[in-house]
């Protein structure tokens, strides 16, 4: 026999539903974008590491400083939190303003200037991402580069790197961080250009030692060579919704998920930050703001991602 639910009955159980999506939407809109934030540990087994060469690497992706999703005291905390990991090195993998979403844009000279507080024995590096391209509307308009953050990094002693390879030694012993220039550089869906040069960021590695290479898209990792020990990226921000491992606003690549998190691919190594800001919505949910935290060189079975 069926039994209807009783009016009260009804009621009830909207009213929680209600209530349940206006939790949940409190907490997608504000908490766990712009109050959370976790750090998130890898320890990966490396093709081409020198098992000897210990490093501590802090990887901070994606600010998207504006107001009110990230405000300069958000981007302070952040700051703060890294420099407490005591990384060896901290890499940044671009997209430092906000582009669309920004209530109110903030001064790059500023963010720059904060960068400029982390604090690593091996230095600060960076790379560029699509929105530092698209946020800039002289080289918009000109179709040329660089940005104008480039400059205010460089100007911090904070190098950005375009296609380029530097050689570093810890405990003596040597490795290589590589960055590659922009996949996306110009907003017009029409135009179709990639700044990245795998090849000639490759020919200034001169040595066998291990290459640890930042390319703010994920999506040219299926075209790297196995030289390559670890490949960063960031952009996808983990699909800013993740239910249950899967993030259905980010496409496969070729059927591989580029997505979020330790991709191993035909024996190579990829890690995706979900970084800290937003694009295009306001929200997150399911991927909290992170900081990527690599110790590299002995595998830690404790941490996740080994």
């Amino acid at each position: 026999m069926l039994i209807l639910p009783s009016r009260r009955q009804f009621l009830t159980g909207l009213g929680a539903g209600a209530g349940l999506a206006a939790a949940t939407g409190v907490y997608a809109f504000d908490v766990e974008p712009m109050h959370r934030l976790v750090v998130t540990s890898y320890a990966p087994a490396l093709p081409n590491w020198d098992p000897g060469l210990r490093l501590r690497v802090a990887v901070l992706a994606d600010f998207h400083v504006c107001e009110p999703f990230m405000p300069f005291d958000r981007v302070a905390e952040i700051v703060d939190a890294t420099n407490a990991l005591k990384p060896d090195l901290v890499l940044l993998l671009g997209d430092y303003p906000a582009g669309k979403i920004a209530w109110r844009k903030l001064p790059l000279a500023q963010f720059a200037r904060m960068m400029e507080d982390l604090k690593a024995p091996l230095g600060t590096h960076a790379i560029l991402g699509n929105h530092d391209w698209w946020d800039d509307k002289a080289v918009q308009k000109t179709r040329r580069g660089p940005p104008a953050v480039k400059g205010l990094l460089d100007a911090r002693g904070i190098p950005v790197m375009e296609n380029q390879a530097l050689r570093l030694t810890k405990d003596g012993r040597p490795f290589w961080i590589a960055g590659l220039a922009d996949q996306q550089p110009f907003e017009d869906v029409w135009t179709s250009v990639s700044y990245a040069d795998v090849p000639r960021t490759l020919a200034a590695v001169t040595d066998s030692a291990p290459v640890i290479l930042m390319a703010h898209e994920p999506d040219i990792f299926m075209d790297l060579p196995d030289r390559v020990s670890l490949t960063l990226a960031g952009h996808t921000h983990g699909g800013q919704v993740r239910i249950f491992g899967r993030s259905p606003a980010i496409r496969k690549i070729y059927g591989h998920d580029y997505s979020y998190g330790h991709v191993v691919q035909d024996g190579r190594h990829m890690i995706v930050s979900g970084g800290f800001g937003m694009s295009r919505i306001p929200m997150r949910f399911g991927v909290p703001p992170e900081i990527v935290l690599l110790e590299l060189g002995q595998p830690n079975p404790d941490i996740a991602g080994a």
